[in-house]
């Protein structure tokens, strides 16, 4: 273990944008739940109505977990019930890219010439990462204590988002040395956080029903800290058992460690076949190889997200019914006055900000191959630069198009009472603000190869202008920052194409931007 704590400042130096942004921003984004529900839901009796109407609807069980009551605490806690899956994502993300990542870059290796441990590096990742969980925590605790809502359901609320980052930082550690690429940690490691969800709403959406299958929410890590019922039953229980998870996936990690060659993996390497097929030959057919497996991931994923949010849409309203806040909630989302059309409206920028994500993570694929040392040996033959970036970038700036299209077609399949083409196309029109974050990323990638990471920040701030900008009353020029501010609310608002033309100038003009950098940099710098 020696070394531990100067690789951990080491973390917090390379970490010392992205970190603070996840942790703050997931910590702060609750505090506006209670604005927003105090503002929609003042009286009692009104947030038992909505807490009865949502309570028993699969498709918000499906979304946010299960709710048990109605208080003002209990509503925040339930609406927030996603953000323990982008902490966990955030966590194991974070554990990978400080030992397998680093490991397959060669920062290991000369990091181990030094008075090092073998177990130093291992657990200054895991050290770092769970002391953010705590902290993100910590912030949102403070946050509700601030808001006057109870110590004890916002102790128990804070530790819900904790320890699903200190789980997955656990996985993230165990997958790290399963696979000798960090593709393949970070592969393995999704596909887990994706079962523990699956396995929270099999469960949950069951105990709607008769119950038969609500066994599956106990297996789920999701699952355990979203039944700690914040401000309700204050249920203490899960929270030993994925602590003892914690505890149990970092011991296997080290002893994994042990057992495996430097620079290998535990889980065989795949063989390739003896001879590439013509297709290698061009630098778009080596991006569609790279990219395919990424590609199909995020398709399959929004298809699902898409039948998720066409089902709730068919059921919004008959909630609202119950109470015309609902109403309200929706209208804040940017949409048209007709509910069910800001709902999908609403929707549409959601599933536009989480496109962005892919488009950025497919665009710093360039800065991967560059530091495994792929992109010099391309660069080597008569393939230029140009159209070696290039190739990424058309499945940076085309691959949204086609999950987005997905999306839209899933979603309007599973509400067929709304209109086709109005659904598809107010999903379709966020891909120019898509491709302003794509673009951003290759400006960052271009000009501060070293700090590509930055290119995470334009996503999570407008994440955080999403989440709490109409809710907190931002001034219109704050909001006017995220590029989906100015994309038209589609369906039931109007089709403007001036902002889509502009949006797509500006992406243009910051790609050859990026790829000017590119071209007059060192390769690899």
């Amino acid at each position: 273990m020696t070394g531990t704590g100067r690789l951990i400042r080491l973390i917090l130096r390379r970490d010392r944008v992205v970190l603070p942004l996840w942790v703050v921003l997931l910590g702060l984004v609750p505090a506006g739940y209670v604005a927003s529900f105090e503002g929609l839901f003042p009286t009692e009796a009104e947030r038992i109505d909505y807490a009865q109407a949502s309570a028993g609807n699969a498709g918000f069980v499906t979304l946010y977990g299960p709710l048990h009551g109605s208080s003002l605490g209990e509503l925040v806690a339930w609406r927030a019930g996603f953000q323990p899956v982008l902490v966990a994502l955030c966590a194991l993300l974070m554990v990978v890219r400080h030992t397998r990542t680093d490991e397959e870059a060669g920062r290991t290796e000369l990091i181990g010439a030094a008075a090092v441990g073998r177990h130093a590096q291992l657990a200054a990742a895991l050290i770092t990462t769970c002391a953010a969980s705590v902290l993100l925590g910590a912030v949102v605790t403070a946050a509700m204590l601030g808001q006057g809502l109870p110590a004890a359901g916002s102790l128990a609320f804070g530790a819900e988002m904790a320890l699903a980052g200190c789980v997955f930082a656990g996985v993230g550690a165990v997958t790290a040395q399963l696979t000798s690429s960090a593709r393949g940690a970070r592969t393995i490691a999704l596909i887990v956080l994706a079962a523990a969800y699956v396995l929270r709403v099999g469960g949950d959406v069951s105990a709607l029903g008769d119950g038969s299958l609500a066994w599956l929410s106990r297996l789920s890590p999701i699952g355990w800290v979203q039944h700690l019922f914040p401000y309700g039953v204050n249920d203490w229980w899960p929270a030993l058992l994925a602590l003892a998870v914690t505890v149990v996936t970092t011991g296997v990690a080290g002893l994994l460690l042990t057992r495996r060659d430097f620079g290998g993996g535990l889980l065989p390497a795949r063989l390739g076949p003896a001879s590439a097929p013509a297709g290698l030959g061009t630098p778009l057919g080596l991006a569609w190889r790279l990219h395919r497996g990424l590609l199909l991931g995020w398709v399959v994923g929004f298809a699902l997200l898409g039948l998720v949010f066409g089902g709730v849409g068919g059921s919004v309203l008959d909630i609202a019914s119950e109470n015309s806040g609902l109403g309200e909630i929706f209208a804040r989302l940017g949409g048209s006055e007709a509910l069910v059309d800001s709902y999908f409206a609403g929707i549409a920028g959601i599933v536009g900000l989480i496109a962005a994500c892919y488009a950025v993570q497919a665009t710093l694929r360039l800065r991967d191959e560059e530091q495994t040392g792929h992109a010099e040996a391309t660069l080597s033959t008569a393939v230029s630069r140009y159209a070696w970036a290039g190739a990424h970038l058309f499945f940076s700036l085309l691959g949204p198009a086609v999950v987005l299209a997905v999306e839209g077609v899933a979603v309007a399949l599973a509400y067929p009472q709304g209109d086709f083409g109005e659904i598809l196309g107010g999903t379709l029109v966020q891909l120019p603000a898509v491709w302003v974050l794509a673009a951003l990323a290759v400006v960052a990638f271009g000009l501060l190869p070293r700090l590509s990471a930055v290119a995470w920040a334009p996503p999570a701030l407008c994440l955080l202008i999403l989440l709490v900008g109409q809710t907190l009353q931002l001034d219109q020029w704050l909001l006017d920052i995220s590029p989906f501010t100015h994309t038209p609310k589609l369906p039931g608002g109007d089709l403007s194409p001036t902002p889509l033309i502009t949006l797509t100038v500006v992406a243009a003009a910051l790609t050859a931007v990026g790829i000017l950098g590119v071209r007059r940099r060192n390769i690899p710098d």
